[in-house]
């Protein structure tokens, strides 16, 4: 894959936002491998945009730890060791499990109703494939255990982990019957907090990010090699 088939890799957001999904997705594939540079002019070019967004990006991939640079040096890919990916993985998942408990315990009837509503509907996204679409569900379902938690706090650490782990949580809907398998971790999660039941809901989301980190890191790597 090139950066020339930006037609195809882009897809919806902002102008920044589809170049730090494209070159991340790159990245984790191995399109674009350890050490490869990163010239803004060339990426401009090629994304047809100005040198602005191109370093916003660039520096959105560096807060995620995809890319590195120097002062007056062009940016270069770094490379992500499975340690410090396993450990990414395991805080978020322990992050998880305090979000779906305390929504267990905190969600409103309302806030009930419609994660459950949502849940169902989505079935129909697993059952047409759509990867990008269940991708974006999968996005919201997660952001109303954050929110459910009713605390500002951890919330805001949830989603800030979250967006480190962007690109790899996306690359484990590409392997076959990952759909699937991810409506029914999400649904053991749903029935838990419907129940109200702290300790199954943060059990539950606990397994389903570790089962997320070992079908995103399997694929990575087999991008990689």
């Amino acid at each position: 894959m090139k950066l020339a088939r930006k037609k195809e890799i882009i897809r919806s957001g902002t102008t920044v936002e589809q170049m730090v999904r494209a070159i991340a997705d790159m990245i984790i594939t191995g399109a674009l491998r350890p050490g490869e540079r990163l010239d803004e002019i060339s990426l401009a070019n090629r994304f047809e945009v100005s040198r602005t967004p191109v370093r916003e990006a660039l520096g959105q991939l560096c807060a995620i730890g995809l890319v590195g640079r120097e002062p007056n040096k062009s940016a270069v890919v770094t490379t992500v060791t499975q340690q410090h990916l396993a450990s990414m993985f395991e805080a978020m998942a322990e992050l998880e499990g305090i979000c779906a408990r305390l929504s267990a315990e905190r969600m409103t009837v309302d806030e009930r109703r419609l994660l459950e509503a949502e849940h169902k509907a989505s079935a129909r996204l697993v059952h047409r494939g759509a990867e990008e679409d269940y991708e974006a569900h999968n996005t919201e379902f997660h952001t109303r255990l954050y929110r459910g938690a009713h605390s500002d706090h951890i919330t805001d650490l949830a989603m800030q982990t979250r967006a480190r782990l962007a690109p790899f949580r996306r690359a484990q809907f590409r392997l076959a019957g990952r759909l699937a398998r991810s409506y029914d971790e999400h649904d053991g999660i749903v029935t838990a907090i419907l129940r109200a039941d702290g300790a199954a809901a943060s059990q539950a989301a606990y397994a389903h990010v570790s089962i997320v980190s070992d079908a995103s890191t399997v694929f990575a790597r087999g991008g990689n090699d």
